[in-house]
């Protein structure tokens, strides 16, 4: 988008900036708009993680199960 579409037409260069399109969302966002982001991504990261753990715990169990011989012992 170029500064005459965003409604500054009074420049010449039609070029936008990083920092300016950086500046512009601080603006629209305000200043606490990446703590909420941070925090669910810190959420989903645990959940991913934690489910992640207890799956290869299950598969790991039914694995075992799988290979382990059955001893009967019976009294004579």
């Amino acid at each position: 988008m170029t500064r005459a579409a965003a409604g500054s037409a009074d420049r010449d260069d039609t070029r936008l900036s990083l920092a300016e399109v950086e500046r512009q969302l601080r603006e629209l966002l305000g200043p606490e708009a990446g703590g909420q982001a941070k925090i669910a991504a810190v959420a989903a990261g645990v959940g991913a993680a934690t489910l992640g753990v207890v799956s290869v715990y299950l598969l790991g169990r039914r694995k075992g199960r799988r290979r382990a011989s059955v001893l009967e012992i019976r009294r004579v």
